[in-house]
């Protein structure tokens, strides 16, 4: 892209642009996490994603979305830093005048993020005075080359050695400042584990016993055929989709929650407040309103935690009141009706899963935990804020984006064995998968070879109407390319729909279709 001094200064501004971010990560790690410049800007980039590209990206990365808009962040700052360099090799003032302006974008990520105080602007303000010194330096270094050609013949007419000693030494000492900075990045990651003591809290934590545990697990819920997703879901391999680039670490004796809005007391609720209280275990199965048909975006779990119906007894919601506006600690916000956390299900302030306190990522110390309900309208972690409303005076974080105010999670069953695209012998093949309609249960499960009659599936055991149900069927292959669908019916006597729906605005739905090549 670029030759001669101009590559030169290219490399200048990605040195300075490395010492921005790693002076910023290591004095970060005296502040909060989201007063790093990557995290400040990858947080507001997502605030601002529109609905098709979250979808495009959970779509085409999965739970690795976040990694890949860190890939992409640092292409797109690798490119700016060229460029800035550059400018700022051939005209100073602006090359200094774009680095300040990215410093206020930085800075101006940070302080606009939530729970962030103005001093955690601090690490950007140091880290792009950092960088702007050492592009002056870097640049400083190039100008002094000007004085020297860089042409064979008039390198041999008038300094042959110097120039290229002097290039050779601009080199080094770039190289020598990218390498301080990668010290200096990993320093204040390291630095900022040390000082955190969050994660070594809860291994320690111990959890109360429930009240009321989880009901007995059947012996026979899970699917006769290998290869199908275990029916409980490990916490390591349960999925995580969230707008949180760094997971907030929250320590449980400074966790609140405060309810208030449309009610006639305003209730706080300390972590205590909730290890003393009459808790409740339930296996409940979450879905993420981007699952595309046949998609892996759903988990089942034991959650242990106070019913909010308890919480809002509490609260006593006024006439009027339809809705819970839950607020997380990093800004985002979901809206529940209220007479989902009112009923009978097992809607709740969660802070156990599987029999140990609920991991980082996935909202220690509580989260919500709403059976039915697709997660971007209750399940929010890091919880801190229940207000009281009505659905006509506030929007939530994803419904101010396009997305549904309710979202009620579409019965569904997939294929998982065998996979899409799979080759297998002919003969008898193992088939099987798991269906979910969270509330209302699964009934029935069918599957279609190719155009043929529906053929009704072996259901496994069913634990409560808010897991998911798995499923068999043996299949008496013939050779070929075959396509094989599934469908469910739910609780209700309702069969899982046919027509197709993209997962924008309330959730996908159809029926999935796998095409598999018998030997």
């Amino acid at each position: 892209m670029f030759r001669g001094p101009a590559a030169l200064a290219a490399l200048a501004g990605v040195a300075a642009a490395a010492v921005v971010l790693s002076v910023a990560e290591l004095l970060g790690a005296f502040f909060t996490a989201r007063a790093t410049p990557l995290i400040a800007l990858g947080s507001t980039f997502i605030d601002f994603t529109p609905p098709w590209l979250k979808d495009f990206a959970i779509a085409t990365f999965g739970t690795n979305d976040k990694a890949a808009l860190f890939a992409g962040m640092g292409l797109t700052i690798f490119v700016l830093a060229c460029v800035l360099g550059v400018v700022a090799y051939r005209r100073w003032a602006l090359g200094a005048a774009g680095v300040l302006l990215m410093g206020a974008l930085i800075v101006a990520g940070v302080v606009t993020r939530a729970g962030v105080r103005p001093l955690d602007a601090v690490p950007s303000l140091v880290g792009t005075a950092a960088g702007l010194v050492v592009l002056r330096l870097l640049v400083s270094r190039l100008w002094r080359l000007r004085a020297f050609p860089a042409s064979p013949a008039d390198v041999a007419a008038k300094a042959p050695e110097r120039p290229a000693a002097s290039r050779r030494a601009f080199v080094a000492a770039t190289g020598i400042t990218a390498a301080a900075a990668g010290i200096a990045a990993t320093g204040g990651r390291l630095l900022s584990a040390a000082r955190s003591n969050v994660a070594q809290a809860r291994e320690s934590l111990r959890l109360p016993a429930p009240v009321l545990p989880a009901a007995a697990v059947p012996a026979g819920v899970q699917s006769a055929t290998p290869g199908v997703t275990p029916w409980l879901t490990p916490g390591r391999d349960f999925y995580r989709i969230d707008t949180a680039l760094s997971v907030p670490e929250i320590k449980a004796e400074e966790w609140e929650l405060r309810v208030h809005g449309l009610v006639e007391e305003e209730v706080r609720l300390t972590f205590q407040d909730l290890l003393d209280a009459d808790l409740v275990e339930s296996h409940v199965t979450l879905t993420c309103v981007s699952n595309p048909v046949g998609g892996n975006l759903a988990g089942n779990a034991r959650w242990l935690g106070l019913p909010l119906r308890e919480v809002l007894k509490r609260a006593r919601p006024t006439a009027g009141a339809d809705m819970v506006l839950s607020t997380s600690i990093d800004g985002f916000s979901a809206s529940t009706p209220l007479e989902v956390l009112q009923d009978g299900r097992d809607a709740m302030l969660a802070i156990g899963m599987n029999g140990e306190p609920l991991p980082l990522e996935h909202g220690y110390p509580v989260r919500m935990v709403v059976p039915g309900l697709y997660g971007f309208v209750s399940a929010t972690k890091w919880v801190v804020d229940l207000e009281v409303t009505r659905f006509a005076d506030s929007k939530a974080y994803w419904t101010q984006r396009g997305w549904s105010e309710r979202g009620p999670i579409k019965t569904m069953a997939r294929v998982e064995v065998p996979k899409s695209f799979a080759v297998v012998p002919a003969g008898r093949v193992a088939v099987g998968g798991t269906a979910w309609a969270q509330t209302r249960g699964i009934t029935k499960v069918e599957v279609q070879i190719d155009d043929g009659d529906w053929a009704e599936a072996a259901l496994s055991d069913e634990a409560s109407v808010d897991t998911w149900r798995q499923w068999s069927f043996d299949w008496d292959a013939k050779p070929g390319s075959h396509y094989l669908k599934v469908r469910a019916t739910d609780g209700t006597g309702e069969v899982q729909t046919e027509k197709r729906a993209d997962p924008v605005p309330d959730g996908a739905s159809g029926w999935q279709s796998v095409m598999v090549t018998v030997e």
